[in-house]
């Protein structure tokens, strides 16, 4: 009986050990061992998502990632290596940078008046066809631009044909008129056909009665003086053509901005859409009626044709040059609250920090204060992170700066 209590002792014994050891290997026990221990997990996306343990998003389905100290800062924002490549977010240290410092003028883009055309009609007649009724069309060479009807283009035409025929008849003697089929195709030419179209009257040997005229040259249609039904005389205006390819910067300086420039400099000039190298061709001799303004013009090469007349524009002139900490134009966010960066503090996670600006170039601005030499800026990408940084916390991230 003795062993028999103690045989029902020693089975308790093991039932409880054995529950104990169950009870501590629960996951609730797994996940306060993991809390205590300072591990949780959060989503790079969704920085309120926080776990104790790895798993996925429940918001978005993103696998869940460690979460740092640098994670407590509620204004640093974490992103996968996936979304830094797709952001283009490239970062650098900061360096000592020789700045060339630069006085900015606000300027204006006008067409360059050296290259203006003004293309008439050199025969009488009717316009029948405007190919372009208004200005602003930029038009290649070699496209239609009206359809005459002209009773002296329509005599011109038949003399041709009737000279043709008479050297077909002429036989061997065709080179007594061969002559006067020369002249009479200078003629046509002069009169504004072209080439192809006096090959195919010769060809077809039928009278064109509506002749389209076609673009000399390439450009920006700024004025159109004629309309459809319009009846027009020899040598009267119809268009005028700018050629966009070489453009004028105009500049107004006051005495003091004379000394950064001459005629011959080469000075840079930014654009909405671009930053390009310019030419000084001109600084007036004379200042603007009851004012100190000097005018100053410069040209410019426009080949890709993305800068047009009436856009702004600034000139950018070099005063002088430092050794100062500078980083690229697109790194820095300017708002109406001032200047930030974005800080790289941790593996693909970034935080702003206010900056103090002072002198730039076109494509260098220099950080007065604010970061330190050698610290890890991002350079490319800021704007998309601070949009994101917007998005995730509802609110601007330079708030805390102020």
């Amino acid at each position: 009986m003795k062993m028999v209590k103690s045989n029902v002792v020693i089975f308790l014994m093991m039932v409880v050990i054995l529950l104990t050891g169950c009870v501590n290997n629960t996951p609730e026990a797994v996940s306060e061992h993991n809390h205590e221990s300072g591990i949780s997990y959060t989503c790079p996306m969704h920085p309120q998502v926080i776990q104790t343990s790895p798993g996925h998003c429940p918001v978005c389905g993103m696998d869940l990632v460690p979460k740092t100290k640098v994670d407590a800062n509620d204004h640093a924002i974490m992103l996968t290596e996936t979304q830094v490549k797709l952001a283009n977010i490239s970062t650098g240290k900061v360096k000592q940078t020789n700045l060339l410092e630069t006085h900015t003028v606000n300027a204006s883009i006008q067409v360059n008046e050296m290259q203006s055309k003004v293309l008439n009609t050199r025969s009488s007649g009717r316009i029948e066809k405007l190919f372009f009724k208004e200005t602003g069309h930029v038009i290649q060479k070699g496209k239609p631009l009206f359809t005459l009807y002209s009773e002296g283009l329509l005599t011109l035409q038949r003399e041709y044909l009737m000279l043709l025929q008479q050297v077909e008849k002429s036989g061997s003697d065709s080179s007594r008129y061969q002559s006067f089929v020369d002249a009479a195709e200078r003629k046509l030419l002069l009169y504004g056909l072209e080439t192809r179209q006096i090959q195919d009257l010769k060809s077809s040997k039928r009278l064109t009665e509506l002749i389209t005229f076609y673009a000399p040259d390439s450009g920006l249609i700024t004025n159109v003086q004629v309309t459809e039904g319009q009846y027009v005389q020899e040598g009267q205006a119809l268009f005028t053509i700018e050629d966009i390819s070489s453009l004028w910067v105009e500049a107004e300086l006051y005495p003091g901005e004379t000394d950064f420039v001459d005629i011959g400099d080469e000075v840079k000039v930014r654009t909405e859409n671009a930053t390009v190298e310019a030419k000084v061709i001109f600084l007036s001799p004379a200042y603007k009626n009851n004012t100190q303004i000097l005018l100053m013009r410069a040209v410019i090469e426009n080949k890709q044709g993305d800068i047009f007349p009436g856009m702004n524009a600034q000139v950018l002139f070099t005063s002088s040059s430092k050794t100062t900490l500078a980083v690229p134009l697109d790194a820095v966010i300017r708002n109406e609250k001032g200047a930030q960066l974005f800080i790289k503090v941790d593996m693909n996670t970034f935080e702003p920090r206010a900056v103090k600006t002072g002198s730039e170039t076109a494509d260098l601005i220099e950080i007065t204060s604010g970061i330190n030499e050698e610290e890890d800026v991002v350079l490319s990408g800021a704007y998309l992170l601070y949009s994101e940084m917007i998005l995730k916390s509802g609110s601007d991230p330079t708030d805390h700066h102020h």
